[in-house]
């Protein structure tokens, strides 16, 4: 337990640190905006072929390629990494 504990307490640490702006041994993930229509484009899927492929509603991937909001978290994730490697994510989900 305290191995678990000491490490909570330094990412916490460094996270405060990091927000402080305070130098940090924090690792910091940036992922900039993108053009997920694009993405899709160059998947050769339909909106309703790639919202299926990714569990996310036609509405949403609408919204996504308008610009009028912006995927986060898991769904950011992982558009970047079909935007590098289109194939392998394809190939993974099964849909090419």
């Amino acid at each position: 337990m305290n191995k678990a504990f000491e490490s909570v307490r330094r990412g916490l640490k460094e996270a405060i640190e990091f927000a402080e702006g305070k130098p940090s041994q924090a690792v910091v993930h940036s992922l900039d905006a993108m053009d997920i229509k694009n993405i899709r484009v160059k998947a050769g899927m339909t909106q309703t072929e790639f919202a299926l492929a990714f569990g996310i509603s036609v509405s949403t991937l609408r919204h996504w390629e308008r610009g009028d909001r912006n995927p986060a978290g898991p769904a950011l994730v992982l558009l970047n990494v079909m935007d590098r490697e289109p194939a392998a994510v394809l190939r993974a989900l099964s849909c090419r």
